[in-house]
């Protein structure tokens, strides 16, 4: 029997009524769930699991840098933001994310395994808990097969290590996904806004959307099937067709789908809860590698460097872990009079918010200084505008006559560039907290994205149209034009689907994974990404197989490692 090292943790968890919330426990056994209590908290542990791969730093590194997107901040990783020799099996991100999926895989095996004997719980009520347990499992086996490739399937509940592990095709796997899938949509409520659906619950919905990218990313992969685009596009449509049943949909302005506050919108397929009890998150003064949400960090410029700003809870700690390429920021969103998605993804002004370091008008003053200016005055006060990125290039006498610094794309540095807003936090504790906001995993217009992909790649361009033109009209709101947004059949290729997912959905921890799906990562990254250009190869498409698992192998058969690592 195929077995994997197993990672154990030190945690079980029980939930509450008004929210998925978790509470320590203690080490998971087979006897534990086999009572309905302790099915809970086992079921609620996996919900826990999730918190460890959607917010620390780990995933994020995995797959939001060394893009064409984002290149290295002044404090990322170059390992992986530049593909450098430092990035080798041995590297902690990586690592990181394969322990944790094994560890919650084996926790959602325990609960599956051990439904059929729980007695004294209401029969309708496990089915819908089992078919939780499968989405997340699906979830789980998904990071892994497009992560590695190849990987151990493990179908069965483990509660002893072992020391032997074979690999298994990711055929395999991605059957084992797609059958959990087809399970759990049966089993599990219409949609996160029906009755009784806590907030960060599986649904039908998130399931079905899961699903129809499963079958998306098998296309492009080796284990690809004839009618696996086909079934992408049907499975994403059906969904699409009957949202309002489910109630979810678009909303009308893509602003608000990440307004703080507002996670639990219609658009919001599944989010991963996330809660100020640092005894559930790990602590800020601990490494990144703890469950905290640290999304709100992790673009933030070194802001308080500037004249005229400090540090502040608003603005946030200025981790700047990556940038934004010339050409995300120049070509992805260069049309910007329709479409409002640059200005409702990025950060581009700071308001001064210290009373130092606030520079002076020279003497003379520069030809077009505002009819205020005085020499030798400074040039703005607390609560005017200290630092604007327009995003686009100003001359530079323009520059020199605008009262607050003005940062142009020629001028982004590691140190400072615009700012993804998607995941900002105000209501922190301090400057160094993590976020407790839900992290939004998937939403509906990345479901219009899949179908409009599978229904082209599959030769369909004029049935993609429709699912593209939704998204892009929606952009539009309030102040662009709607039908401006339209493109024709002719207009797509898989490059313009690719800047279409950028647009929409930058930062969302999706861009390795679509780069790869597409068979485009090493093309887009050499034209686009000037950190990594020189270093990125062809094994760079799959990570490396842990050291840490190969080094645990001692049974059998050397764990075998990825082609060229």
């Amino acid at each position: 029997m195929k077995k994997l090292l197993l990672y154990m943790i030190a945690f079980l968890f029980a939930g509450c009524k008004d929210k998925l919330v978790e509470e320590p426990r203690s080490v998971l056994t087979p006897e534990f769930f086999s009572t309905a209590q302790g099915f809970e908290a086992g079921l609620n542990a996996a919900y826990a699991g999730t918190r460890w791969i959607w917010g620390p730093q780990d995933y994020y590194n995995l797959t939001v840098c060394g893009t064409d997107e984002f290149k290295r901040g002044v404090d990322g990783s170059s390992d992986l933001n530049t593909y450098s020799s430092n990035y080798t099996p041995s590297n902690t991100n990586v690592g990181n994310v394969w322990k944790y999926c094994y560890t919650y895989i084996n926790t959602c095996n325990g609960l599956i395994d051990n439904a059929p004997v729980i007695t004294g719980m209401d029969s309708v009520l496990k089915k819908r808990m089992v078919g939780e347990a499968r989405f997340l499992r699906a979830n789980y086996y998904f990071i892994l097969v497009q992560s590695w490739g190849d990987v151990t399937l493990n179908k069965s509940f483990q509660n002893t290590p072992t020391t032997s592990a074979t690999r298994d095709p990711m055929a395999s796997v991605y059957d084992f996904i797609i059958e959990d899938l087809t399970a759990a949509i049966t089993a599990l409520p219409p949609g996160p806004l029906s009755a009784g659906v806590q907030p960060g619950r599986a649904t039908a919905a998130a399931a079905t959307h899961l699903l129809a990218k499963v079958y998306l990313t098998r296309a492009g992969s080796a284990a690809k099937e004839a009618d696996d685009y086909k079934n992408a596009c049907t499975t994403a449509a059906t969904l699409i067709n009957n949202s309002a049943s489910s109630g979810i949909g678009l909303l009308p302005d893509f602003g608000k789908v990440f307004q703080e506050g507002n996670e639990g919108n219609m658009e919001v397929l599944w989010s991963v809860q996330h809660t100020s009890n640092l005894a559930y998150n790990g602590s800020p003064k601990q490494d990144n590698r703890d469950a905290d949400n640290l999304l709100c960090h992790l673009w933030v410029p070194q802001y308080e460097n500037q004249p005229g700003m400090q540090r502040d809870v608003f603005y946030g700690r200025p981790y700047i872990r990556a940038i934004p390429t010339r050409w995300l920021t120049d070509t992805v969103f260069a049309e910007r009079v329709n479409d409002t998605r640059y200005n409702k993804t990025f950060q581009t002004t700071w308001i001064c918010n210290a009373r130092k370091l606030i520079p002076n008008w020279p003497d003379p003053l520069p030809p077009g200084a505002p009819a205020n200016a005085q020499p030798g005055k400074p040039r703005f006060g607390p609560g005017d505008t200290a630092i604007y990125m327009p995003g686009y290039e100003v001359p530079d006498a323009q520059i020199k006559a605008t009262p607050y610094q003005v940062i142009t794309p020629n001028r982004y540095a590691p140190t400072l560039a615009p700012t993804v807003t998607k995941y900002f936090d105000t209501k922190r504790s301090d400057m160094n907290a993590p976020s407790i906001r839900p992290i939004i995993v998937y939403r509906l217009a990345d479901t219009y994205l899949v179908a409009a992909e599978a229904a082209f790649m599959d030769g369909r361009p004029g049935d993609a149209l429709p699912f593209i033109n939704a998204v892009r009209r929606r952009a539009a709101y309030p102040t662009g034009n709607p039908q401006a947004m339209e493109v024709q059949a002719s207009d797509l290729s898989l490059d313009f689907i690719l800047d279409e997912r950028s647009r929409e959905l930058c930062g969302e921890l999706t861009r390795w994974q679509d780069l790869v799906r597409t068979g485009q990562l090493l093309k887009r990254v050499r034209l686009h990404n000037t950190d990594a250009q020189k270093n990125i190869q062809e094994k760079h498409t799959l990570r490396p197989i842990p050291q840490g698992q190969i080094d645990a192998t001692t049974t059998g058969p050397q764990y075998p490692q990825n082609p060229l690592w």
